[in-house]
């Protein structure tokens, strides 16, 4: 009898050990959410009402899912414009670590992630997710070429898109970098070209060329498909993710869906059912017409019946742009961008704080809100925690897990130590608690002082806010708070020498890239 009780003994540790081993899965699996994350384009801080009390947009069902879920007040995104702030989210890095050092790609950039670097989408795969994009891509793709001898054109130029090939496979699609469905364009909505593809084959030849000249539904002058309708481009997309939430969740596996729409940037295409709802303009219209997608993704996903593990992501890729016509909406009592300075292109905080809320039944309860500082970049190790999957050293490098804060909103589990943002032109700034510095005496994007412009040089070099007292950054106190100031620039200067501003192995930055000046903004740090 007792070598039966050893025998049972063995086999009971054995079998521990293997469930020590590969058990984590098994039981991450039970657990793991579906992930929707869902990114507008060009959306401000003050343009969904549960932000803007005061604010003249009615976004009733984005509102009901902000008090179904948790709010952050101080989220962020990496870069105040497109390219820069999608490379972030996706690789959980910083993009000026990319040779993208400045501005955005075109609608025929190359490829701007290569396939060796890990993603939120490979991750996911790797740990048995279903994985899909849905939308705007702006991260690069390589067309196929007709002469491929040619030099590739930069793409804002109607003879720029005379050598693609639209017959055959583009190279380098999400496909490679862990999406096993894909489906968007290549850039903004206003970048040409106007053409559809699916798993990296363009759905149909382009066999017009389009352009328009309307003040808020403008786009650039080239090749169009007949199967692309600029008006429907949104309800298309939602269209798509509405039909790949009802398939996956008849499944067996949980499934990552990045939706990146293309709105409300331009050109602002509201549908006919949206025009002049919001009193305001068809910027105003649009983003009712978002808020009103949203519900019905939303209602998708309860009909379903996932909803209770299921995690929805809502935010935008940076601030309100004033291609939305601000200034006519701030004359009808509505700020896009809330009571904060700048917007789209700008390294204050109207270019780079955004709405960013977080609705997961089973995780999170009603009503939650967290003014923690988060950034964009940080959902790669928020995945990566979920699923119980380590990080490697060369993985996620700026990415901080905020899976804490969604039980706890004032958790001191979430790491992040500060936060680094950067505008249109290379400008850099660097958030850390209440303090923020700038690295540059304007906006570093498009609004006033702009970089270069008439007495920009009588400014104070460098900027310093406390936003704690200073949200709307009116008060410089660079030159009043020198440990402060010393002690953000020595470690603005470790974040780039260590390639990372996470703890781990020091990393190397990429080499400039997309014609962009090598470390633009980078050699005040050293003067």
């Amino acid at each position: 009898m007792k070598g039966w009780y050893t025998y049972f003994f063995i086999i009971v540790l054995i079998g521990g050990t293997i469930y020590a081993l590969n058990g984590k899965s098994t039981v991450n699996q039970e657990m793991r959410p579906n992930i929707i994350y869902v990114l507008a384009d060009d959306l401000g801080y003050g343009d969904i009402a549960i932000y803007n009390p005061e604010g003249k947009i009615k976004t009733p069902h984005l509102d009901a899912m902000g008090s179904a879920g948790m709010i952050f007040t101080d989220a962020h995104t990496s870069s105040s414009v497109c390219t820069p702030t999608r490379y972030g989210i996706i690789t959980g890095r910083y993009n000026w670590r990319s040779p993208l050092k400045s501005s955005v790609l075109t609608g025929i950039s190359k490829a701007l992630i290569p396939k060796s670097r890990t993603t939120v989408a490979s991750l996911l795969k790797e740990e048995g997710y279903e994985t899909a994009f849905i939308g705007k891509w702006h991260l690069g793709w390589d067309w196929a070429l007709k002469n491929p001898d040619l030099e590739t054109a930069e793409g804002w130029n109607p003879e720029d898109f005379d050598n693609l090939d639209f017959s055959k496979e583009v190279g380098n699609s999400p496909n490679t970098l862990g999406f096993e469905y894909s489906y968007g364009h290549s850039g903004s909505l206003d970048m040409a070209p106007y053409v559809y593809v699916e798993n990296g084959m363009p759905t149909m030849i382009p066999d017009s060329v389009t352009e328009s000249k309307d003040t808020y539904g403008w786009w650039r002058k080239g090749p169009t498909a007949r199967d692309f309708d600029f008006d429907d481009v949104t309800p298309n997309f939602f269209r798509k993710a509405f039909g790949y939430i009802e398939e996956k969740s008849k499944g067996e596996s949980p499934f990552f869906l990045y939706l990146a729409l293309p709105s409300p940037h331009t050109p602002i295409l509201p549908t006919e059912a949206w025009e002049g709802k919001s009193n305001l303009n068809p910027y105003g219209d649009f983003m009712m017409m978002i808020d009103d997608y949203m519900g019905q993704l939303n209602k998708v996903i309860r009909q379903a019946g996932i909803e209770e593990n299921t995690m929805v992501i809502f935010t935008s890729d940076n601030g309100c742009s004033p291609a939305a016509k601000i200034d006519e909406m701030l004359a009808k009592g509505h700020s896009p961008n809330g009571i904060l300075r700048g917007h789209k292109a700008d390294i204050f905080e109207g270019g780079h704080r955004v709405p960013f809320m977080v609705k997961w039944p089973a995780k999170i309860q009603p009503n939650s809100e967290s003014d923690k500082t988060i950034c964009t970049t940080d959902l790669l190790a928020t995945c990566a925690e979920i699923v119980g999957a380590e990080l490697q050293e060369d993985e996620g490098e700026d990415s901080f897990s905020f899976l804490p804060l969604l039980t706890d909103p004032a958790s001191k589990k979430y790491l992040r130590e500060a936060t680094v943002h950067h505008s249109i032109n290379g400008s850099f700034a660097i958030r850390k608690d209440n303090w923020k510095m700038i690295f540059c005496p304007g906006s570093g994007g498009w609004s006033d002082p702009k970089p270069d412009s008439k007495g920009i040089g009588e400014l104070p070099k460098f900027q310093l806010y406390d936003l704690s007292k200073d949200p709307q950054e009116r008060n410089n106190l660079y030159g009043q708070f020198h440990e402060v100031e010393s002690g953000l620039t020595r470690l603005m200067v470790s974040y780039i020498e260590n390639g990372r501003s996470n703890p781990g192995e020091r990393q190397k930055n990429d080499p400039e890239g997309y014609g962009s000046k090598q470390w633009k903004q980078l050699e005040v740090f050293y003067n």
